[in-house]
C-alpha cells in the first residue's frame, strides 16, 4: 500500500467496534484508536529482550505488516535493542538498522540468525573456569564471588575472541543473552534482587538496596541461566528466510553504509529530549562488553528547540535513503505529560525537506480512562500513548 492511502485505512479501522477519531490540530491530521494491543507477549519470543525507552513489537508490525512486501527493506535509524530490525527479519523484509550505541548491534544481529541449544550449550563449555574473584572487587554488591567468578571467565573469553575476529555465532549468542540477564529482580538473572533488567543500579544505589533489604548476593549459576533465556526466546522457532541485514554504529545524521534510495520503510522512535539516561541505565553492559560508555554519543537535548534541529538532521539523511513514494513512522511518545507535542517539532523540521506529513497517529492504550489527540490523561504515572508522525518521501 502506497503511503499516500494510510488515511483511508485509518478511518476505517476499529478496535473492538470503536472507530477511529479523526481530528485537526495545528494544522495536523489526527488518527486515534488501538491500532496494536497493549497487552504482553503477544508477539514473537525472539523479541524478549529488555531494553530501556523501547516500543512493543506490534508498533513496527502494523506498519511492516501494510506497507511492504517481503523483500523491501526495512530501516530504524535508532535501532536499540532491536524490535523494528527483528520484525523486519520476521516478515521476510531486508532488516537494517543503526544505533549510536555498539551494545545494538550486540543484542539484534545474534537474534536475526540465531543458533541452536545444542551450538549455545557446547559454546558454553567451551570457555573455562576463571580464577576467583577478588574480595575487594566492586561488582560483588551484585553477584556472589562463584556467579562473578564464571561471568568474568565468560566476559574474557567473549572479549579475546572479539578483539581476534574469532568469535563465532555461538558466542555472540551467549554475549547477547549473558547482556540481558546482568541484574534483574528474579532468580532468573545473574544478579540479587536489583532495578529491573533495563536498567544497571549504580554501585552506591545497590548498596542501599542490600542494606535496605538485608540482602546478600546468591550463588546463581551463569551457564543454566543463558541456557534458560536461550530456550524462552528459541521458543517460537528462528525468522524465515530474509535478505541479508546491515547493522551499523554511528549517529542517525550520518549513515553512509547505506546506499541512496535504498529503503522503503523507516519505523523508528529518537531519544526524547534528556528523559532516559542511556549512559546510566547501561553502564554495567557495557562494562561486560568492554565498551566505554563515555565514548557512546547518545543525543540528549534537554530543550525542544535544540531536539528539533536533531530531528531536522537525522531527517536530512533520511531524504537520501529513503526512496522516493517511501514511508517513514516516527514515534514521538508522550513527554512531560503531554505538555510538549513533539509531533510539532518534527513537522516543523520537516520544512523545506522533500516528506510530505499524511498524519499523525496516536495509539490509544487499553488502560487509558481519558484521551484524545491534545493529550493523554489518567490516574497512572507513564507513558499512555504512542504518537506516530507519518511522513512520506516526495
Amino acid at each position: 500500500m502506497d503511503i499516500s492511502t494510510f488515511p483511508g485505512l485509518l478511518r476505517e479501522f476499529t478496535y473492538n467496534g470503536a472507530p477511529t477519531l479523526e481530528a485537526e490540530d495545528g494544522g495536523l491530521r489526527y488518527f486515534v484508536n488501538e491500532f496494536w494491543t497493549s497487552a504482553q507477549r503477544q508477539s514473537h519470543k525472539l523479541h524478549e529482550i529488555s531494553y530501556r525507552a523501547c516500543f512493543k513489537p506490534q508498533l513496527p508490525g502494523f506498519f511492516i505488516d501494510r506497507l511492504t512486501r517481503p523483500g523491501d527493506t526495512v530501516y530504524d535509524p535508532f535501532s536499540g535493542r532491536g524490535t523494528t530490525v527483528l520484525q523486519a527479519a520476521l516478515g521476510g523484509c531486508r532488516p537494517v538498522g543503526n544505533d549510536a550505541n555498539p551494545l545494538s548491534e550486540m543484542l539484534v544481529r545474534p537474534r536475526l540468525t540465531p543458533v541452536s541449544l545444542h551450538a549455545i550449550a557446547r559454546g558454553l563449555a567451551e570457555i573455562p573456569a576463571g580464577p576467583p574473584t577478588d574480595p575487594n572487587d566492586e561488582l560483588l554488591v551484585f553477584y556472589h564471588p562463584d556467579t562473578l567468578s564464571r561471568l568474568n571467565a565468560i566476559r574474557t573469553w567473549l572479549l579475546d575472541r572479539a578483539a581476534t575476529g574469532t568469535l563465532d555465532a555461538a558466542g555472540r549468542w551467549v554475549r547477547m543473552a549473558a547482556l540481558n540477564r546482568l541484574t534483574g529482580h528474579s532468580p532468573g538473572f545473574f544478579s540479587v534482587y536489583t532495578l529491573p533488567p533495563n536498567q544497571a543500579a549504580s554501585l552506591v544505589s545497590q548498596r542501599k538496596i542490600n542494606e535496605k533489604r538485608g540482602q546478600v548476593p546468591p550463588f546463581r549459576d551463569v551457564d543454566a541461566l543463558i541456557l534458560k533465556k536461550s530456550r524462552i526466546l528459541l521458543a517460537d522457532g528462528f525468522p524465515p528466510d530474509h535478505p541479508a541485514a546491515l547493522l551499523t554504529t554511528g549517529p542517525a545524521a550520518d549513515t553512509q553504509a547505506i546506499a541512496d534510495a535504498s529503503v522503503d520503510l523507516v519505523v523508528t522512535s529518537p531519544p526524547f529530549l534528556d528523559i532516559v539516561d542511556y549512559e546510566g541505565d547501561n553502564w554495567l553492559r557495557c562494562w561486560f562488553a568492554g565498551i566505554d560508555p563515555a565514548t557512546v554519543n547518545i543525543a540528549r537535548h534537554g530543550n525542544p528547540a535544540k531536539w528539533e534541529a536533531f530531528v531536522r538532521g537525522v531527517f536530512h539523511e533520511l531524504a537520501r535513503v529513503v526512496r522516493p513514494g517511501g514511508a517513514v513512522a516516527f514515534e514521538v511518545g508522550e513527554v512531560r505529560g503531554g505538555k510538549i507535542l513533539l509531533e510539532r517539532h518534527v513537522a516543523a523540521a520537516l520544512e523545506n525537506l522533500p516528506f510530505a506529513i499524511v498524519g499523525i497517529m496516536v495509539n490509544q492504550q487499553e488502560f487509558t480512562k481519558t484521551a484524545n489527540c491534545w493529550g493523554v490523561g489518567n490516574n497512572t504515572a507513564g507513558t499512555n500513548s504512542n504518537r506516530i508522525v507519518l511522513a512520506r518521501r516526495v
